[in-house]
């Protein structure tokens, strides 16, 4: 009788796989990427903030990010401005409750924000109509708008300065692939900066 495999080993293993397939795939974005890295460190070093914003997993690559600013990436530095809209929960609350839900980030924005400061707006789908609210409001501002999604983009791809869209489907590596190109920026930031 033959012995039938592992299903927890074979379903690490596809995971795996499809990770390492994705991550493959993003060789395209490069150049996209390093245009985010250098105009969010051109932005920086004229004084202005990056502000971030998203949904669930994508909230927390947000703050995730944000805090790589402010805190640190690799080596100590100069904290940076970045804040995510994602984490005062007053604010978050009041806005959804007055205005819509939809309004919860770009309500913030239009108060926190300034023409010359940068949105990195991301949503895996590219359709949340909340963050696509807040980089419409962005691009009114004079904000330049850097969009983290998947799949075909969705209407995210048509309000951000810059797209970088994950090819695939699955949400989960989506998100993967946005933690990366996440740090990548940090990373890029600290470069151009000269802060690593």
């Amino acid at each position: 009788m033959t012995k039938s495999p592992n299903p927890a080993l074979s379903l690490i293993d596809s995971h795996f796989a499809e990770h390492a397939r994705v991550i493959a795939d993003l060789a395209p974005l490069s150049a996209t990427l390093a245009e985010a890295g250098s105009l969010c460190a051109r932005a920086l070093g004229d004084g202005r903030r990056i502000f971030l914003c998203g949904n669930g997993g994508s909230a927390s690559d947000a703050q995730h990010i944000a805090a790589e600013l402010v805190g640190r990436f690799v080596a100590d530095r100069r904290a940076l401005p970045a804040l995510a809209l994602t984490t005062d929960t007053s604010a978050l609350t009041a806005i959804a409750n007055d205005y819509g839900y939809d309004h919860v980030f770009a309500r913030q924005l239009e108060g926190l924000g300034a023409a010359g400061d940068i949105l990195v707006a991301i949503s895996t789908s590219g359709h949340s109509a909340n963050v696509n609210l807040a980089a419409q409001r962005a691009r009114d501002m004079g904000i330049s708008v850097i969009g983290f999604s998947g799949k075909d983009g969705g209407k995210l791809v048509e309000l951000a300065d810059l797209s970088l869209v994950v090819p695939s489907q699955t949400t989960a590596r989506i998100q993967e692939c946005h933690i990366l190109m996440g740090h990548l920026l940090c990373a890029l930031i600290e470069q151009a900066l000269e802060l690593a």
